[in-house]
């Protein structure tokens, strides 16, 4: 094992791409994941071996030092040696929390490899399975560390054979989840299997760790671990330098994960929909370092000294200071100002980056996390990467304003540049009330989000109570509805409809997406849909809430002069709907017929967009209108003498058990969901009601519709909140005479 290079050593390596691994470390919350990576910085001579699992070195923000969870995603390029081999090791270290599972998404995508950590007493729990999704949705081979072994010996007393059955209770569970999610050439090709080494033991916080042939070559068994533990710290310690646990990782990592050359092969065909076969396409697939430049920003950080950092992956050529890259999204050219790799908080200055490799660039203060940087040659024949689909949305809203008014210029300014480091904190501004609304993914989420104002740019914030977000939406058709624009020389004839499950699931998923060419989304909107075949092929537009726009008419005269104005009347009909003025989901608004004036004068938007909006509101007050509120999977592991207890909690705040399992010594595990609106005071609810004893993950589940008993109510409280009308409005008000 050699100790920390120098730069100029580490980047001398990364030229070589067979010698470059990428990888992540996921996992749920407080299994152990920074505690590891602080074991790999050590073995790396980066921080001292005493302080390991103790600095949190890639925790470096003071509100993860505080609260002791990760909130964002740290780089880190490491160089160790293998049989006498140099490799270079991108290092991403994951947030845990479901409130940052975007922030897991994003890292995701520049990965080939990731270590699921698992707590060997708590098993695989929800987020456990929502980070293993995510990983395998973006084709990165998954490989296991089970930690807290430790915890097995000092807590539970068990005996080696119990150890053993527990260890293979997990793999099952994790195998059973690749098995599950895991595309068809992947589901057996990427089971785990211990004998083969593709699982590692150990503890993290003591900084051993064995994997079977990595034990079989030592001479080193898990009995020999809990003679160490029985034997005290001295006795652990000694066994650290026996089987240092970065050892048997790296092993893990080097062995099995491939290099971004073989990785890419499979991976760019399913994040990029351009010609394979293309210069840039087989230039990305072979990971060519003399290729176009083609740079994947998967992370936006402001550094105060600097600007705006971004991070992400080099997936073909160079960068270096000087170059000058075509923004694929943004449509315009920025110069690189400089180019680094990350230590943990750190930057280190490298003269040039070269394909495979992770990167941070300063001068692409323009870019925004998911963008595509190229080389300007390439522009017109560049396709961006394929979206990033989230598993959550933002659910929960707080009102923010400053203490002191005179600082609401810094605030607004503060919050924009917190939205482009995390793209799932969304900020708008209500029109009526003059507020600053801030939306997250759950109330930690906005909690880290109102920290970071006070640490980073020194602002001190009022905030409403949490509000959750609902959708509106429809549960039967309209007929057609005549809207005119306010001069009656425009007439638009449309009706609207909810769209069906498959979908919304294919739009949620990603499968289906508005720039896609139109005969290929026509042929899976037939084929898993069941949507007519022409009809598909006449989408105009899908907007970000999973609302379809069809144009069902023929021979229209300066239709298409217009189309873009209505689809943005579409669109802004869409954000806030008739019922609450919360955003819609879930439905097809169908162009039937128009007439629109020969004038550009007469048919702007001020025309055309009441002209839209008007007969979609009127459609959708006709047709069974109604709320949708947020529900979120609660799974949760407890004795088994308090499952009644448990149970009561569940029903008392609306929610519903959806399966019971026996897990080992007495435990139970529940899947229940609950809504997000009930489960404000749901921590203090289960500590109490089980003595402490129980742990639990949540994670973002569906929308359903708001029980028929609390609709009205919830409509009216929401109204009034928004200094509307406590009544909703009616069909006629939009359909005028």
């Amino acid at each position: 094992m050699v100790r920390y290079k120098t730069v100029e050593q580490v980047l001398k390596i990364m030229g070589n791409v067979e010698q470059i691994r990428n990888i992540g470390i996921i996992a749920h919350v407080d299994h152990g994941k920074t505690t590891l990576t602080d074991s790999l910085l050590a073995a790396a001579g980066i921080i001292s071996e005493k302080l390991a699992g103790e600095a949190l070195a890639m925790d470096y923000l003071d509100v993860e030092q505080q609260r002791g969870i990760t909130v964002k995603s740290a780089n880190i390029s490491l160089y160790f040696e293998m049989g006498g081999k140099p490799y270079v090791i991108n290092l991403i270290d994951t947030p845990g929390h479901v409130d940052f599972s975007g922030k897991v998404s994003r890292s995701l995508r520049v990965l080939d490899g990731a270590i699921v950590v698992v707590d060997a007493v708590e098993g695989v729990m929800t987020q456990t399975e929502t980070v293993l999704r995510q990983a395998l949705e973006e084709r990165v081979r998954p490989l296991l560390f089970i930690n807290k072994v430790d915890r097995l010996i000092k807590e539970l007393n068990m005996k080696p054979q119990e150890i053993q059955q527990r260890f293979i209770q997990i793999i099952k569970e994790v195998n059973s989840l690749i098995e599950l999610y895991a595309e068809s050439e992947f589901k057996k090709a990427w089971q785990l299997d211990p004998a083969k080494g593709h699982v590692a033991f150990g503890s993290a916080r003591d900084k051993i760790g064995l994997t079977v042939p990595y034990s079989q070559r030592k001479g080193v068994k898990i009995l020999d671990m809990m003679s160490a533990y029985e034997k005290g710290r001295d006795a652990v310690e000694e066994l650290q330098k026996k089987i240092p646990l970065y050892e048997p990782l790296l092993e893990m990592v080097v062995n099995f994960i491939p290099n971004p050359r073989d990785a890419q092969k499979y991976r760019i065909p399913k994040i990029w929909r351009g010609p394979l076969d293309s210069e840039v396409g087989k230039a990305m697939i072979n990971a060519d370092p003399n290729g176009p430049t083609v740079f994947l920003i998967s992370d936006m950080r402001h550094d105060p000294h600097a600007g705006f950092i971004a991070t992400g992956r080099i997936m073909s050529g160079w960068l270096s200071e000087g170059k000058q890259l075509y923004l694929v999204n943004s449509k315009q050219t920025q110069r690189v100002l400089q180019t680094s790799l990350y230590m943990g908080p750190f930057r280190e200055v490298a003269d040039r980056i070269t394909a495979g490799n992770i990167a941070a660039v300063l001068g692409l203060d323009k870019a925004r996390a998911g963008e595509t940087a190229v080389d300007p040659s390439i522009k017109d024949m560049m396709v961006p990467f394929e979206k990033i689909s989230y598993i959550s949305e933002p659910v929960v809203t707080i009102a923010v304003e400053p203490t002191n008014p005179q600082e609401l210029t810094k605030l607004i300014d503060a919050l924009k540049k917190l939205t482009i480091e995390d793209p799932n904190l969304v900020l708008k501004i209500n029109e009526e009330t003059g507020e600053y609304l801030l939306s997250g993914m759950g109330h930690v989420h906005l909690e880290i989000a109102l920290t970071m104002l006070k640490e980073n740019y020194k602002l001190e914030v009022k905030t409403s109570q949490p509000l959750i977000v609902y959708r509106e939406t429809i549960r039967s058709s309209s007929q057609v509805l005549e809207g005119k624009s306010p001069n009656k020389h425009n007439k638009l004839y449309i009706s609207v409809e909810p769209l069906d499950k498959e979908t919304i699931a294919l739009i949620a998923s990603g499968e289906i997406t508005e720039d896609q060419d139109p005969r290929e989304r026509a042929k899976i909107l037939r084929d898993k849909a069941g949507w007519d075949y022409d009809e598909a092929r006449r989408i105009w537009a899908i907007d970000e809430n999973i609302n379809v726009f069809v144009d069902k008419t023929v021979g229209i005269q300066h239709l298409r002069e217009v189309r873009d104005t209505i689809i943005q009347g579409f669109r802004l009909a869409m954000r806030q709907g008739p019922l609450a003025m919360e955003p819609v989901r879930g439905v097809k608004v169908v162009l039937h017929d128009a007439v629109i004036h020969e004038d550009p004068a007469h048919r702007g938007p001020a025309q055309l967009y009441p002209a839209t909006r008007n007969p979609i509101y009127a459609g959708m007050l006709m047709s069974k209108p109604t709320l949708l509120e947020p529900l979120q999977k609660l799974d949760i592991k407890t004795p088994m003498d308090y499952l009644g207890d448990v149970t009561g909690v569940v029903s008392k705040i609306r929610g519903r058990i959806m399966e019971v399992l026996e897990l080992y010594g007495n435990w139970v595990r529940i899947i229940a969901e609950v809504p997000i609106a009930e489960s404000m005071e749901l921590a203090a609810m289960l500590r109490s009601a089980t003595s402490g004893r129980a742990i639990w993950g949540t994670e973002f589940s569906r929308w359903a519709p708001v029980p028929d008993n609390l609709l009205p109510d919830l409509i009216r409280k929401i109204r009034e909140r928004k200094g509307l009308k406590p009544e909703p409005p009616s069909p006629e008000d939009f359909l005028g005479p």
